[in-house]
């Protein structure tokens, strides 16, 4: 029996090989590259000699501190507050301030554009994922039951995930315009909740809101698939027998309808959170250099600054937050199968 098994084992591992190696060919490999690349501080289409700065290019996208505001400072006054800065052995730029017992103290970073981009990516991605789930999982609700019409409306419903990222952002940059030709400033005038000429996409507390829109109105849809997927596999016994029980729609959603659906979900969550972590398109379309993503963060960090080394490091930095993530969500999804 023992050596039946190692027999298996070992013409599994034969099996195997031919994907093992395009793998390392196809992902490991360029990984490996970026990897070595951000220990250096090579400068991309250039004869530039490249040297190697160890972690020098991962402290300077994350070394930050909290400095006092000497007295003689307003801590209104930027340009004050740029010479006050400590420039060994890096560069630090004010990122914002704040009081407390009375002192003035300012947050520093060393690239406060790369912390802005990690925290509006991740706002970006819990928002957006949140309303996707909701919204996908009611839409999933309506349309997994069988009623006159309801193929046609699953089509229709797929239309914003159909159309490409770039044609739907330029729709609703046009919809967001700062003028009464957006159709988002008619409506909002004509509900008395502003002037008609708000710009929704240069103002910076919407900027975010308003691609958090257009995102989740795109990819609900997704949502909406891969949850009536979910919702379909469960045996229409099991509502008749909650009906028999006189349990009501609420208490079946969730004794019945959410823990068998809950695999899909996950799997649902999954796919979005890491697809909206990499976000790069909407950001780049919509804002271009105006607001970043950690993705559009990196690309202009090579194609503008040319600072390949750099902008390797700020790619390993995505790789490690999105594998940080999928490893939770792993644990997550194994917990959830052991309980079942």
């Amino acid at each position: 029996m023992n050596a039946l098994k190692k027999n298996e084992s070992h013409l599994a591992l034969a099996l195997l090989a031919p994907t093992l190696v395009v793998i390392c060919v196809i992902a490991l490999y360029p990984l490996g590259s970026v990897l070595i690349a951000s220990f250096t501080n090579r400068t991309f289409a250039s004869s530039k000699i490249t040297e190697y700065v160890g972690l020098d290019n991962y402290s300077k996208l994350l070394h930050m501190k909290i400095l006092s505001i000497p007295e003689t400072i307003d801590s209104n006054d930027t340009v004050a507050l740029l010479q006050s800065m400590p420039s060994e052995p890096y560069r630090f730029k004010p990122m914002s301030t704040f009081s407390f017992m009375g002192r003035s103290y300012v947050f520093a970073a060393t690239d406060p554009e790369f912390l802005r981009a990690l925290k509006d990516t991740l706002s970006f991605t819990l928002i957006t994922v949140f309303f996707e789930t909701i919204l996908g999982m009611a839409c999933a609700l309506i349309f997994s039951h069988a009623f006159r019409g309801v193929g046609i409306l699953r089509m229709i419903m797929l239309i914003p995930w159909a159309i490409p990222t770039a044609v739907s952002s330029k729709m609703w940059a046009w919809m967001f315009g700062s003028t009464r030709t957006g159709i988002i400033n008619v409506i909002a005038q004509r509900l008395g909740l502003t002037d008609g000429q708000f710009p929704f996409l240069l103002e910076k507390s919407t900027q975010l809101w308003s691609i958090i829109c257009i995102d989740v109105w795109k990819t609900t849809p997704f949502m909406t698939l891969l949850l009536i997927a979910g919702l379909q596999a469960i045996p229409r016994e099991l509502y008749e027998a909650a009906r028999v029980d006189g349990a009501g729609a609420v208490r079946t959603f969730f004794c019945v309808t959410l823990p068998l659906v809950l695999n899909a979900l996950m799997v649902a969550m999954i796919f979005r959170t890491l697809d909206a972590l990499r976000v790069f398109d909407l950001f780049q379309i919509i804002f271009a250099q105006k607001r970043f993503s950690l993705a559009s963060y990196t690309y202009y960090q090579l194609i503008d600054g040319k600072a390949m080394g750099y902008s390797s490091a700020s790619s390993i930095l995505i790789f490690l937050l999105v594998f940080l993530v999928s490893l939770i969500y792993v644990k997550l999804a194994g917990g959830i199968s052991k309980n079942d």
